[in-house]
């Protein structure tokens, strides 16, 4: 077992200080709910580091995995639609298994037919034939499913399973998400394959947006079941209100606290066991083959090693704890928002946190996911605060002190961007470098 180094138990310790001071300086609901989310963004970082520090693939499509592991919380823990299942659910899966024998037929036909004008037209005359099918099954199912009470409904909904089945379920969505796209983009370039995860990520929010049967699109999906108890439910019952009396706490504020805390101690296990394989397969055998690929691709090819499959295996298990983390996350909000999936959010700063903590480096990432998100979160309150200091003895009704003032809405972005740039000319291996 390797020796833990006292520069990265003080760096964590830290980061643990900045939370601790968050919760006396501003509230413990506001600590543990930057907590949580710096949780679910150490799990992210997990994924997009097998994917850049194991074998060097630079996947800027995360926002689309997050997505889908968001939409398998909705398809798992919400109760099924009886009234729009019964309007057009079976032609829709009808009109699904359409596309898919669609799709088989048109591989079929690309694979085993002799190539030429033949082929070419064999592909064009399948594929025409089977859109047109689809299309002829799918409208009329969808347009039944979308009319069933629009305003509450107008989706299928789910299959009612306990939420937390919908974790896993979330990976393995994002999982054949990324098998799609590793078998079309992995034979690419990296500048390639970065514009090719790019494009795929914004097509399946675009889906998910504009599929009302699906998900509800932009009406969003709200109520999700939760694993902890609601606040109300704990107000209401005899021990929790002895509980409260005997710490001395306000019953309201410590329901909220105890949710948010419930929500930590399974995140936490997710964390550490994610972690635990994480840390034993970078340093197995095939770990070292990862990093060897990594670092020279034409060496390792040449000792018999297939790169392309390689990639895909490591590209399909980030993207699964990706997604993983994308159905965490839905379920601690509680709801399925389309539009709030972007680019910046879960793309860029995710990639900040495996940057800034080292990439590589499975507790660097995780230690990047909590520092950059309190970053992230604290940055903008903690700028008004200075610009209001900066300008307490400038006039009131001054235009300099109103622009500086509402400029602190930019500080976020500002901050993330200086604190990256510093982070690259001063320790570019991360904050803990890979050994």
């Amino acid at each position: 077992m390797s020796r833990i180094e006292p520069r990265n138990i003080l760096l964590f310790g830290f980061v643990a200080l900045l939370f601790i001071s968050t919760g006396f300086f501003q509230s413990w609901n506001t600590a543990l709910a930057i907590f949580n989310m710096g949780l679910v963004s150490a799990i992210m970082a997990l994924g997009v580091n097998m994917q850049w520090g194991y074998a060097g693939l630079f996947n800027v499509g995360i926002v689309g995995f997050t997505a889908v592991g968001g939409l398998a919380a909705v398809l798992v823990s919400m109760p099924p639609v009886p009234d729009a299942w019964a309007a057009g659910g079976p032609r829709m899966m009808v009109a699904m298994l359409a596309g898919a024998g669609t799709i088989a037929a048109a591989i079929f036909v690309w694979t085993r037919a002799p190539r030429g004008l033949i082929r070419t037209a064999a592909l064009l005359g399948v594929l025409i034939a089977g859109y047109v099918i689809y299309r002829a099954l799918f409208d009329p199912a969808r347009d039944a499913i979308e009319g069933v009470n629009p305003a509450l409904t107008g989706y299928l909904g789910g299959l009612g399973l306990p939420v937390v089945l919908a974790w896993p379920v979330g990976g393995l969505f994002a999982a054949g998400a990324a098998w799609l796209v590793g078998k079309t983009a992995l034979g690419l370039r990296s500048d390639y394959l970065a514009i090719a995860t790019l494009g795929i990520a914004e097509i399946l929010i675009a889906i998910m947006k504009n599929e009302d049967w699906l998900g509800r699109g932009v009406k969003n999906v709200t109520g999700l079941p939760r694993p902890v108890p609601y606040e109300v439910d704990l107000q209401n019952s005899s021990w929790f209100n002895n509980l409260a009396d005997s710490l001395g706490a306000d019953v309201v504020t410590f329901s909220s606290i105890f949710v948010k805390l419930s929500y930590a101690a399974l995140f936490i296990v997710v964390l550490l066991g994610l972690i635990w394989l994480s840390q034993m397969a970078l340093h197995s055998p095939w770990g070292r083959m990862m990093r060897a690929i990594r670092d020279n691709e034409v060496s390792s090819a040449a000792m018999g090693k297939n790169i392309t499959a390689r990639h895909l295996q490591v590209f399909v298990l980030g993207s699964a704890v990706v997604g993983l983390a994308g159905a965490m996350m839905t379920t601690l909000d509680g709801q399925l928002v389309p539009s709030s999936y972007n680019p910046l959010r879960f793309t860029f700063l995710i990639w900040v946190m495996v940057i800034v903590g080292g990439s590589g480096n499975n507790w660097g990432a995780v230690l990047g996911g909590f520092l950059i998100w309190w970053l992230w979160i604290q940055v903008e309150p903690i700028g008004l605060g200075l610009m209001q200091f900066v300008t307490a003895g400038m006039d009131p009704e001054s235009p300099l002190r109103e622009r500086l003032i509402d400029s602190a809405a930019h500080m976020r972005l500002l901050t993330m961007g200086v604190f990256l740039l510093l982070m690259l000319r001063f320790s570019p291996r991360g904050l803990i470098p890979e050994k």
